[in-house]
């Protein structure tokens, strides 16, 4: 599954990224399978994060300890944002490494819309790969839940990550989309949760975000 959300998160960005070779800045890259795609497509990539992974695009260091001054036309934080120690500290850092007119492109989880129907969705998704063997699941629909708000009690929520953008972009697109499918393999493709999205049966707990700077 993991192959699929690059997909879908490479095609995203693409569209709204000016055309190669524009140099951008990729913030929390992970294992650095998107810098690497747009690296092949012609981006001049800058690409960090704590556990980068060894390469000539790569630098292991935080946002907050980043030294390059820029300018990037554009910066891509994908599942990244919400992780952030200081977030307006780092909201305001990219604006200041970006470019006149430079673009902000977000990909990120809403986890204050994980409603009960999203929820108990995700645990019946659960219960079907722990009977498959591939996952283990919680004990029941309670625990699931506490794990949850365990795992996510440190992460900042849509709410504060949207306010801080509003503050110094201007929305260029906005969209909410599936999240939940890139954790539950099989038992959920991303179609199925678009369907069940698009159906109002679960919510979409992922959303995609594109600001740019004023000229």
């Amino acid at each position: 599954m993991r192959g699929q959300r690059i997909r879908h998160v490479l095609e995203f960005v693409t569209e709204y990224l000016p055309p190669a070779p524009a140099r951008v800045l990729e913030v929390g890259c992970g294992r650095g399978e998107l810098a690497h795609a747009l690296g092949e497509a012609g981006y001049r990539v800058t690409a960090i994060d704590p556990r980068a992974p060894e390469g000539p695009m790569f630098l292991r260091v935080t946002l907050a300890d980043f030294a390059d001054p820029g300018p990037f036309d554009a910066v891509v934080a994908s599942q990244s944002l919400h992780h952030v120690d200081d977030l307006a500290a780092a909201v305001d850092k990219i604006q200041r490494l970006l470019a006149p007119s430079g673009l902000l492109v977000v990909d990120d989880y809403a986890k204050e819309r994980v409603d009960e129907p999203t929820a108990r969705w995700y645990y019946e998704r659960r219960l079907e790969l722990a009977r498959s063997g591939t996952r283990d699941a919680p004990s029941s629909f309670e625990e699931c839940l506490s794990e949850w708000e365990a795992d996510e009690a440190d992460i900042h929520t849509y709410g504060a990550m949207r306010a801080e953008l509003d503050r110094r972009f201007e929305e260029r697109h906005f969209a909410w989309v599936p999240y939940l499918y890139q954790e539950l393999g099989k038992a959920a493709p991303e179609e199925l949760e678009r369907e069940l999205v698009e159906a109002g049966a679960i919510q979409a707990t992922g959303f995609r975000y594109v600001g740019e700077t004023s000229a």
